[in-house]
């Protein structure tokens, strides 16, 4: 009877050992981040900001008494070398979990990649609405919006801060999220305010460094907005450029990626231009900025680098957040010390967390809801460059498709009514 109960007993706990794994003595991520090349704007923030959190993490007892210990791999080296070491690091780097990438054509690469050797990847920071709506995942997550998200959050600002504009003219990267991007907004702009004229649709090069036949002919049209979703060196130009030339005097521009570029802009972005975070980021959020652990962040990251935080900094907060919330949930939902992968993928399911800005959770599609952040540029003084009036935050989740629905076609069947229809939170400043 003994025996029995013994043989009993085992049966009932190995399928639950078995599940089980042995506590590391750090646990390994790979994260791909531009650490080269123009995107790089992007990835050295986001790299930094990562240490530090890492850093904070690890002073506070790691995961569970595990410290996290990160490699990165440079986007800028190419797709194949980018291929070829996220395979190492998972395969002989012991990476557990890998975050990728800043590149949407990149995460278009490595997210089969990552579920044919099934190994957990949080998608930290790319932006193409594709992923999810053309394949389905096990091992993929996405910890921010897409967007989809993005783009409407923009077109719902510009409706309701400039209801009566009648022309719209774009100025966008020529590669795939420049062509994306326009054709999202484009499509919103037609079912939500279809009388609107596009007079201009401008493609230059990406990575051009003259943009004078594009601002002459902007001149010559006089549209009422400019949309730009371009980023980085290429906005950069653009902006100083338009400004330089007085167009910024005579259209409102509509910049969703420009929050990332204030600092840089300094006084080349004028009053009255509607700015886009890429989710609900910026360094004096209304509803975080006097918060204890915000405002250490901010101190510590500026004391680190002698920036303020953009963006990818943020998206790099809600990656490591995701990963820690969902560590903590499958060891406390298995009662282990550690949990097997399997138990981890598990925990990622509904999962909720927050990084420097609102709470976030992940659909079941894996796609994360994310709110959106725009605002209006004011040179107030208080800092060398334009901040942020009159900011709407938007509600992720009616931002994004129903599971299953594509987003264009979607969106072409809303209608004006949309925007009255979201949740949306109003500051002055």
């Amino acid at each position: 009877m003994k025996n029995l109960l013994t043989t009993t007993m085992l049966c009932a706990v190995l399928p639950f050992a078995a599940l089980a794994a042995d506590k590391p003595e750090t646990l390994k991520i790979g994260m791909t981040t531009f650490l080269t090349g123009p995107a790089s704007v992007f990835g050295v923030p986001a790299r930094d900001a990562m240490n530090i959190l890492v850093e904070n993490i690890n002073s506070q007892g790691g995961v569970n008494g595990v410290p996290i210990e990160v490699t990165y791999i440079d986007e800028g080296a190419g797709a194949e070398a980018l291929t070829s070491e996220f395979r190492r690091l998972v395969q002989s780097g012991g990476a557990e979990v890998m975050l990728a990438s800043i590149s949407s054509g990149n995460c278009q690469t490595l997210a089969p990649l990552a579920e044919d050797l099934k190994v957990p990847n949080l998608m930290w920071d790319c932006g193409t609405q594709r992923i999810f709506e053309e394949n389905s995942y096990d091992y993929v997550f996405r910890t921010q919006g897409n967007a989809t998200s993005e783009m409407l959050a923009a077109v719902t600002y510009l409706l309701k801060t400039n209801p009566d504009f009648k022309t719209i003219a774009v100025v966008n990267q020529d590669y795939a999220w420049g062509r994306d991007s326009w054709d999202i907004f484009r499509t919103a702009l037609q079912v939500m305010k279809p009388d609107v004229e596009v007079v201009g649709e401008f493609f230059p090069k990406f990575g051009a460094p003259d943009f004078s036949t594009e601002i002459s002919r902007l001149q010559a049209l006089r549209p009422d907005v400019i949309l730009s979703t371009s980023w980085g060196a290429d906005l950069d130009t653009f902006v100083q450029q338009a400004f330089q030339r007085g167009l910024m005097n005579t259209s409102t521009f509509v910049l969703p990626l420009a929050e990332s570029s204030l600092e840089r802009l300094g006084s080349s972005l004028p009053a009255g231009h509607i700015v886009g975070a890429r989710g609900d980021h910026y360094f004096l959020h209304p509803e975080r900025r006097d918060d204890a652990d915000f405002k250490s962040f901010m101190a510590q990251y500026t004391e680190a680098t002698g920036d303020i935080p953009v963006y990818p900094v943020f998206h790099a907060s809600q990656a490591i957040a995701a990963l820690t919330a969902a560590y903590d949930k499958a060891i406390a939902e298995n009662g282990v010390d550690w949990p097997s992968k399997e138990q981890l993928v598990a925990a990622f399911e509904g999962l909720e967390f927050q990084g420097l800005g609102r709470s976030l959770h992940l659909r079941e599609d894996n796609q994360g809801v994310e709110s959106q952040l725009m605002g209006t540029s004011v040179q107030s003084g208080d800092y060398p460059f334009a901040t942020l009036e009159n900011i709407m935050i938007f509600d992720g989740e009616a931002l994004l498709p129903p599971l299953g629905e594509v987003s264009l076609d979607w969106i072409k069947g809303l209608d004006a009514g949309f925007a009255d229809s979201l949740t949306i939170s109003t500051y002055e400043n």
